[in-house]
């Protein structure tokens, strides 16, 4: 079978599974950025009038950790109960968990109920991955399964595009209710969950897996200690998460702050063409929405790239070659990025940052047992994202201190546009420093197995 006709070993009920499993993640995805969009609006809404901006940018970036830790917490809980009770059952729960608490973000009264309801969120995001790519692992003819995960991941741009669209259109809206508004629509998802649990059953392979571990008490379903007391499970957990810790803090700790960059340089440019005040609120508002909807198109076509390059070459040579360009397009990125002329630069380093998320999808249930399947990817694919949470407050640190040496430096005599531009060199040059995290997934690459056109393990070691 050839890649372009992966879709002909498909029957109605696997394409019913394939689709509700990729609007789970895609929604999951949309509820991401909205929250990147929405972040500063919301927490400047929250503090009140006269908030001070840089209070207001750091409470932004301590939202953000807290997300992404209740986004790593809720990968693990989920991950081992997806295991243990169904994929589709904790698939719906997570659904529901992050459409409910997204729409009562909107809700928030002050800054500690909305990082409240985001960490809440973070659960259901955290969850749904994991849950979804096994799923389809499962459930899917094992020929077309590779491509199928790789679109998976790759259909994820589409709710990240989806999200800039919203922006866009509320881009005329005060920013003080957009960011409601923007909340209330990232609750919407939670009528996929009427679907899962009405159309999708668990898969066959999960069911025989849960009979077996009935018979053999220590073949435990979703259990942390059968799967870091064994050996080769072990092993494949912990650097299948070092792998992903490379991309999850390139994209989180780095990648997702490009709005920053782009915000404060389109300033800059609009303010030189006399734009100020409403006028310039809403066109700084399109044209960061512009900026997301170029990142998520290059990572749609990065995606399907590299899932091509994975089926080709092989995963590791496939995560070399990838890590190895998001490394050099963000650097070239933040080192460039200067106005709306340079729109495509964005495009390039979503490109290159989110084409091996491509390769999680596919490469993380290839590590695992089905017992141990979204238990195992979970684990890998989130853990990471304790230390991507620390990404807002290390770049945070790493950029004042970049700053106060680069004003340092300055005449006694410069004015605040001089401080202002050594404080937005800074911020480039603390995220340039921060990429070099994709240089550890290369180390482990050598100490990870190949797994192209292998079988899934269906083994169950009980040593």
């Amino acid at each position: 079978m050839t890649g372009s006709g992966w879709w002909r070993e498909l029957t109605r009920y696997h394409w019913i599974i394939f689709i509700v499993a990729c609007l789970a993640w895609l929604f999951d995805c949309l509820d991401q950025q909205l929250f990147i969009l929405a972040r500063q609006n919301a927490i400047t809404s929250l503090l009140g009038e006269g908030a001070d901006a840089t209070r207001a940018k750091t409470l932004g970036g301590y939202a953000t950790s807290i997300f992404v830790a209740g986004w790593a917490v809720g990968g693990l809980i989920f991950g081992s109960l997806g295991d243990r009770f169904g994929r589709a059952k904790m698939l719906a729960v997570t659904v529901l968990l992050y459409s409910i608490s997204t729409g009562l973000s909107a809700l928030s009264q002050n800054y500690t109920e909305f990082a409240i309801y985001r960490f809440i969120t973070g659960l259901g995001v955290g969850g749904v991955f994991g849950l979804a790519v096994a799923l389809i692992a499962d459930a899917l003819p094992e020929r077309a399964r590779s491509k199928a995960l790789g679109w998976l991941q790759s259909l994820s741009a589409v709710g990240n595009v989806t999200a800039g669209l919203i922006s866009l259109s509320l881009a005329s809206v005060a920013p003080s209710v957009s960011w409601k508004y923007m909340f209330w629509i990232g609750a919407v998802p939670a009528f996929l969950c009427l679907f899962i649990m009405f159309l999708v059953k668990e898969p066959e392979k999960w069911v025989r897996a849960k009979e077996i571990a009935k018979a053999d008490p220590k073949l435990g379903m979703g259990s942390y200690s059968s799967l870091f007391g064994h050996s080769l499970w072990r092993r494949h957990a912990l650097l299948g998460m070092i792998l992903c810790v490379a991309g999850v803090v390139g994209l989180w700790g780095v990648g997702f702050f490009s709005p920053e960059l782009v915000s404060s340089a389109l300033e800059r440019s609009l303010k030189e063409e006399g734009l100020e005040g409403p006028a310039l609120s809403a066109a700084k508002g399109r044209w960061t929405a512009y900026n997301l909807i170029a990142q998520n198109v290059g990572a749609f076509v990065g995606m399907l790239a590299f899932a091509r390059l994975a089926q080709s070459i092989g995963r590791r040579k496939a995560f070399a070659i990838g890590f190895l360009l998001a490394l050099a397009c963000t650097i070239f990125f933040f080192r460039n990025f200067n106005d709306r002329s340079d729109l495509w630069m964005s495009s390039l380093m979503g490109f290159a940052q989110l084409a091996p998320f491509a390769g999680f999808a596919i490469y993380l249930p290839e590590l695992f047992p089905t017992r141990l399947r979204s238990t195992g990817t979970s684990f890998c694919y989130n853990v990471g994202r304790f230390i991507a949470a620390s990404g807002p407050f290390t770049m945070g640190v790493l950029q004042e201190s970049l700053a106060k040496a680069a004003i340092s430096k300055l005449p006694p005599a410069a004015d605040a546009v001089l401080q202002s531009q050594a404080k937005l060199d800074a911020f480039r040059n603390a995220a340039c420093w921060i990429s070099l995290i994709y240089l550890v997934g290369l180390l482990v690459l050598p100490l990870l197995p190949e797994t192209k056109d292998q079988p899934l393990p269906e083994d169950q070691p009980t040593s």
